[in-house]
């Protein structure tokens, strides 16, 4: 039995092997088996996909021209287009990290190098029995990041279930082996409970998730639809909120994590102002590894009433 909140275990149903699972289970199979090169092999064969996804005319490309352009005015034309041509490239690794963050072995990921500054603001919060909420973004390599942090400290991860039942089924479970827990998004809940038992959270709030608890608050200068549940989750839990980058090193010498000083003041009486910290703070994240960030991800999609669509 679990003896911790959190979404269980999930069982397989015959469900799965209907033929029209057939495509999905053939993607998980070529997960595996990536999962199973190298690392210095995989990072290779990243760049390789990276190549070609610069090159196939696509909607995302749109969406990370829009968001670039939006975000780095400061830039010039020719900056602004460097700028999405090497994260269009970063799409390949991300694919690769993917693949042995969820299935590659505890020997294979144990052998990536990383490197992790701040711990100390982890520790002192469980000093004081507090829970921690690490806040960061949405990189190309948050799933192996997670993997690899979670070999040095307790975690636990919220996520959307995925559309595939397949895959929900098989990267859940890959998920629960490392995981000190998983939450559903919509968990507040079970989550809140993990949180004043003392537990650690890792939380990405850096999307449009078209939630009635959105507030618009800026995101790199631009009015950003933004959930306001860090607040409210550290409010209903006590916990502290640290933020938590993470990057990827060049010439494949592997990811450089930082944990922050606890936010002081968090939270404030005040949850848009709360949310706008959180913004500011995974703005200056995406600031330091820029081609790293999801750029693909239609951040500014819900506007504020009154102005035009941006994509």
């Amino acid at each position: 039995m679990r003896s911790m909140p959190g979404t269980p275990r999930p069982h397989f149903t015959r469900s799965l092997l209907s033929p029209l699972q057939w495509p999905a289970w053939l993607g998980v199979g070529v997960t595996w088996l990536i999962a199973r090169l190298p690392y210095a092999a995989l990072m290779w064969l990243g760049r390789r996909l990276g190549d070609l996804v610069l090159y196939v005319n696509s909607a995302r490309r749109d969406v990370a021209e829009t968001n670039i352009a939006l975000c780095f005015p400061e830039l010039s034309k020719a900056e602004q287009k460097a700028l999405v041509d090497a994260h269009l490239r970063d799409i390949g690794l991300m694919l690769m990290e993917f693949a042995l963050g969820w299935m590659g072995s505890d020997r294979a990921v144990a052998q990536v190098p990383v490197t992790i500054e701040g711990l100390e603001h982890l520790d002192a919060a469980r000093a004081q029995g507090k829970g921690v909420l690490l806040v960061g973004g949405h990189f190309s390599h948050l799933e192996l990041c997670a993997r690899l942090v979670s070999q040095h400290i307790r975690i636990a991860g919220m996520y959307r279930q995925m559309d595939s039942a397949v895959f929900e089924w098989a990267v859940l479970r890959a998920r629960l082996d490392y995981a000190d827990a998983m939450f559903d998004k919509d968990d507040i809940r079970g989550t809140v409970k993990y949180l004043r038992q003392g537990g650690t959270l890792w939380y990405a709030p850096d999307q449009d998730m078209r939630s009635k608890d959105n507030v618009f608050v800026p995101f790199f200068g631009v009015p950003a639809a933004t959930i306001t549940a860090t607040h409210h989750l550290a409010r209903m839990s006590g916990a502290k909120v640290i933020p938590f980058f993470h990057r990827r090193l060049p010439d494949d010498r592997g990811y450089a994590m930082r944990l922050g000083a606890p936010l002081e003041d968090f939270p404030s009486a005040d949850a848009s102002g709360d949310t706008a910290r959180i913004n500011a703070s995974i703005e200056q994240m995406a600031r330091e590894a820029p081609e790293q960030y999801l750029w693909v991800h239609k951040r500014f999609k819900t506007r504020p009433d009154g102005e035009a669509p941006i994509y």
